[in-house]
C-alpha cells in the first residue's frame, strides 16, 4: 500500500524530523530527495499529500506544483523562502498551503490535518458545513448555528468559494477572479468591503474573526477548526 504522504526535501535531517512527527500522529510516509524522485513517488495511486520543499537540487520546486496538482494530489509547501511574493505565486499555482522554515511541528501537523480533511470532502446533498456555518447551495441559504443569516449575492459567493476550499489559503487574485471575473483582478478593495460585510454576519466578533481569517498580503482562509 502506497503511503498517503510524500515528504520532498533534499535535507535528510528535515525529512527525518517531519517523518517522525507524522508517524507519531499515525500517518504513513514516503520520502524523496529531489524533483525526479518526487514526481515518480507522487504518481503512485495511494499518494494524497505532498510536503514540498522549493529549494531542490535538480529543479525549482515551483515548477513541480502544477505537475503534482495535475495528479490530483494536495500540495503543502514547506520551505525556507518566506517572501510574500513567493507565497502568493505558489498558492496561485495551486498549492494548498505554505509553511516556512523553521516551523513548529504542531502547526505542521495541524496544516496536514486540514489538507487531509479537505480531500475527504465536506459536501453532503448539495450542502456544505464548515464549523457553525451550513450552506445550502441550491437554495442559496446560509445558517449560522441553525439561524438563517441573510447575505448579499457577493457575500454568498465569497463564503461559498472559501467553504469549498475550507482550510486552504485563497489568494486575492483567486477570489477576485472567481467572484468578480478577470477584469477585476486589481480591485482588492471590492474583496475587502465584501469580506467586512460577511464577517459582520458570520462571525461572533467581526473585529476578532475566528472563522474567516486574513493571511496578510496574500488572501483569506476559512478555518475548519
Amino acid at each position: 500500500m502506497t503511503p498517503p504522504i510524500l515528504i520532498v526535501d533534499d535535507e535528510l535531517a528535515i525529512r527525518r524530523l517531519v517523518r517522525g512527527a507524522l508517524e507519531r500522529s499515525g500517518y504513513t510516509c514516503s520520502e524523496a530527495a529531489n524533483a525526479g524522485e518526487a514526481l515518480t513517488a507522487a504518481r503512485h495511486p495511494g499518494c494524497q499529500l505532498v510536503l514540498l520543499d522549493l529549494g531542490l537540487p535538480d529543479r525549482d520546486g515551483m515548477e513541480l506544483i502544477t505537475l503534482i496538482k495535475a495528479m490530483d494530489r494536495a500540495v503543502l509547501i514547506l520551505t525556507a523562502r518566506d517572501a510574500t511574493a513567493e507565497k502568493v505565486a505558489a498558492l496561485d499555482l495551486g498549492a494548498d498551503d505554505y509553511i516556512t522554515k523553521p516551523f513548529d511541528t504542531d502547526e505542521l501537523l495541524a496544516r496536514v490535518r486540514v489538507a487531509m480533511r479537505h480531500r475527504a470532502g465536506t459536501s453532503v446533498d448539495g450542502k456544505l458545513t464548515v464549523g457553525r456555518i451550513e450552506i445550502d447551495i441550491a437554495a442559496h441559504r446560509v445558517t449560522r448555528q441553525g439561524k438563517v443569516i441573510h447575505l448579499t449575492p457577493k457575500e454568498f459567493a465569497l463564503l461559498l468559494e472559501l467553504a469549498r476550499h475550507a482550510g486552504k489559503v485563497l489568494t486575492h487574485r483567486h477570489l477576485l477572479s472567481a467572484i468578480w471575473g478577470e477584469a477585476h483582478l486589481g480591485d482588492v478593495e471590492y474583496l475587502r468591503v465584501t469580506m467586512r460585510g460577511l464577517r459582520q454576519k458570520a462571525e461572533d466578533n467581526a473585529a476578532m474573526p475566528t472563522l474567516l481569517l486574513n493571511e496578510p498580503g496574500i488572501g483569506y482562509r476559512m478555518s475548519i477548526d
